[in-house]
């Protein structure tokens, strides 16, 4: 059967659909890139969000189209949606055959092999373990980058941000061992993948079990996790995502800055400058611990570089709040942030709250904060023109094809024309000949 998974939302979602295109195509089936050649679709779902929910089920209506060509066809849910929601779209939709929880990935080519037998509705939504059937399964012979992987390094989160859907629809967490981790990522290396990101709704907290911060300084099974992963032949390089600042101690800062394979790039979500607000959300530092992280990090690694997540317009939200979060987003100088406008999601306790501030004020903050970044990257890239910098190759730049992309172990993206004989997924160096806020562009050097 031709199979065909439109992913919507985070990486960890990315790679679930990997993990299920995987486990699909060791099934007998064939993963297809349309959803015009396939027999059957799976939607793989995003709760965080209200507009990503809704452009799921608008999708699902607009397939049902494909049914008059194809009667038999097979149409799913699978991921966060699927979870939460699972049982009432199975009744709302018609066409809709099967709704597959955030843990039943394993269960698709049952699913999709009782289907073609006899058509039915299929729900299953139970919890399992993080060592799940499947979670370590990959297709990077069809990879769109066959030289970067993602690993699932645990499933699910204990934090309850007052904001966040995902404890709810992900589950409590929990850790992989360390071993299959390792073990993945040397399968991955023998098959000549360089670049590994390790996936988590909080990577920092691997391994800690229920311990509520603050944490102690030298424990970070985390940390451990980094070190065993570097010592791999082949990994070149190791990315992380996405860490809770409170779980960021003294042994963890140590082990980026020692390790030259992590990236020095961190993703650091902030969420807001204000600690009336960081209160309201459930978020446990204040604006003061979080910029002390910050610069401990800077301290070690005085190239670092930091991306965030910013929410604007949570409930009560005053100008005063929003001017600390402003404050507080210019004092660090962030290389890159994902700034969203509040949206109350079902079930989480923030929900409760009046959404008391306006969309267009909403709107108006969001602006701001871009505006802020915009000018940080513009003056931090300007300053990068002269220096020479090692690159991941990534291939033909989206814009121009006779020229190449890549990124340099901070995250940036250098656009540059390829030396000849130059591959996806090899290192050059790169010297900076131009910058703008978004993209650096350089020139291939001799090592």
């Amino acid at each position: 059967m031709k199979i065909y998974i439109k992913t919507y939302g985070c990486q960890m979602n990315e790679r679930d659909s990997e993990s299920a295109s995987a486990l699909l195509a060791r099934s007998g089936h064939t993963i297809v890139h349309s959803e015009e050649e396939a027999d059957a679709v799976i939607l793989n779902t995003c709760s965080v969000r209200d507009q990503a929910e809704q452009k799921a089920i608008g999708k699902l209506g607009i397939m049902k189209r494909l049914l008059a060509e194809k009667p038999g066809m097979i149409f799913g849910i699978m991921g966060c949606m699927a979870q939460s929601r699972g049982e009432e779209l199975l009744e709302k939709i018609p066409h809709l055959d099967f709704a597959v929880g955030t843990d039943n990935i394993h269960a698709l080519p049952e699913i999709i092999g009782e289907l073609a037998k006899e058509r039915t509705k299929i729900r299953r939504d139970a919890r399992f373990g993080a060592d799940t059937p499947g979670i370590d399964a990959h297709r990077m012979e069809d990879a769109a980058k066959p030289y970067s992987a993602f690993i699932s390094i645990s499933r699910g989160c204990n934090r309850f941000c007052s904001y966040c859907i995902v404890p709810y629809v992900r589950g409590r967490e929990r850790c992989r061992s360390m071993e299959s981790i390792v073990e993945e990522a040397k399968g991955l290396a023998e098959k000549g993948v360089v670049e590994i990101m390790l996936l988590g709704q909080n990577v920092a907290a691997y391994g800690m079990g229920d311990v509520l911060p603050p944490i102690p300084e030298n424990v970070s099974p985390f940390a451990d996790l980094l070190e065993r992963v570097s010592e791999i032949p082949g990994i070149r390089r190791i990315r992380f995502t996405s860490p809770h600042p409170a779980f960021f101690n003294g042994k963890l800062i140590e082990a980026i800055a020692k390790l030259p394979k992590v990236c020095k790039c961190v993703h650091l979500p902030m969420q807001s400058g204000s600690d009336r607000i960081l209160k309201m959300m459930n978020r446990p530092y204040t604006s003061a611990q979080y910029y002390e992280i910050v610069e401990k990090l800077r301290e070690k690694v005085p190239h670092i570089n930091f991306s965030t997540d910013i929410i604007v317009g949570f409930p009560t939200e005053t100008k005063e709040d929003f001017q600390a979060t402003h404050f507080l987003m210019h004092k660090v100088g962030f290389d890159n942030a994902y700034i969203f406008k509040y949206s109350p999601r079902k079930g989480t306790k923030s929900s409760l709250l009046p959404d008391d501030v306006p969309q267009e004020e909403k709107e108006r903050r969001n602006q701001v904060l871009l505006a802020e970044l915009e000018k940080t990257n513009e003056e931090k890239n300007a300053a990068l023109v002269g220096e020479t910098f090692e690159l991941l190759a990534e291939g033909p730049s989206k814009r121009n094809p006779a020229r190449w992309s890549g990124r340099t172990d901070t995250f940036k993206t250098v656009v540059f024309p390829p030396p000849p004989g130059l591959k996806e997924g090899e290192f050059l160096q790169v010297k900076i000949t131009g910058a703008t806020s978004m993209t650096l562009y350089g020139e291939a050097v001799e090592k």
